[in-house]
């Protein structure tokens, strides 16, 4: 059980991480990276795949 919650906690870390960071880029440099602000929580999420 124990292994469980620290594994959800280290995906919820990973998924903030990522959405942060993407969160901070201007709509020029998601542009640049081919990616919508609409797209950056679908991206995360993923990220913890």
């Amino acid at each position: 059980m124990f292994t469980n919650v620290a594994r959800k906690y280290q995906n919820w870390k990973r998924f903030r991480s990522t959405y942060d960071e993407l969160s901070q880029l201007s709509n020029r440099e998601l542009s640049d990276l081919g990616i919508s602000r609409a797209d950056i929580r679908s991206l995360a999420r993923d990220s913890v795949r």
